[in-house]
């Protein structure tokens, strides 16, 4: 299994899931198409700002937007075919990208040898900024900060990459592998981080 591969299914994956919401919120044609690619790239080309990659590299990217761009149309030519199955394979996938791309962004902060916690950042934006962007646009609380374990999963793989303790491939395909498993019983079993309402009481 290569990473291409991977990024691959991360990449259709993130942008089904931007379409979708689009469709939810009623959005057009035009609003569906830049919700998915936002969602597929936006965590990718947040990344890039912080670790002093230049943005315009996503667009080299030209066989994975592609990809992308056919993802969103399929979806939104046939929305009810994909949308009833989505429950099923939708988390499974989207478990698969977090995974890939948290690792990804990951090691792109250890090449350039930023430190740790810059490490830690650059998997948990690529991993899941995408999103972030997307339930903003969206007009929704991220998902990623309220619902279930989710960046946890991705700052992990960031913290074993940035500590030396995922080195060569096959140490990092088990991490992979960890992650995607953790994040696929975060949402199976609703894992909750602690959480704490405050409310003022006005007299």
């Amino acid at each position: 299994m290569a990473w291409e591969v991977l990024s691959i299914i991360g990449i259709i994956a993130f942008a089904i899931s931007g379409a979708i919401v689009a469709m939810e919120e009623e959005y057009d044609i035009l609003g569906v198409y830049i919700l998915g690619i936002v969602t597929a790239f936006g965590g990718g080309a947040i990344r890039n700002l912080l670790i002093g990659l230049p943005v315009s590299a996503l667009w080299s990217q030209g066989k994975m937007f592609t990809i992308a761009l056919v993802s969103i149309t399929i979806v939104f030519l046939f929305p009810k075919l994909l949308l009833k199955h989505w429950s099923t394979w939708g988390n499974f996938s989207d478990a698969i990208g977090l995974a890939a791309f948290a690792i990804q962004g990951a090691l792109f902060a250890v090449q350039r040898e930023l430190p740790l916690s810059a490490v830690i950042v650059a998997a948990i934006l690529t991993g899941s900024g995408g999103g972030i962007v997307r339930d903003l646009l969206a007009g929704r609380k991220p998902l990623v900060l309220k619902a279930e374990i989710y960046a946890v999963w991705a700052a992990l793989g960031g913290l074993f990459v940035g500590l030396g303790l995922a080195q060569g491939e096959i140490a990092l395909y088990l991490l992979f592998l960890i992650l995607v498993v953790c994040r696929v019983c975060s949402y199976l079993f609703k894992w909750r981080l602690p959480a704490r309402s405050y409310f003022l009481n006005k007299g």
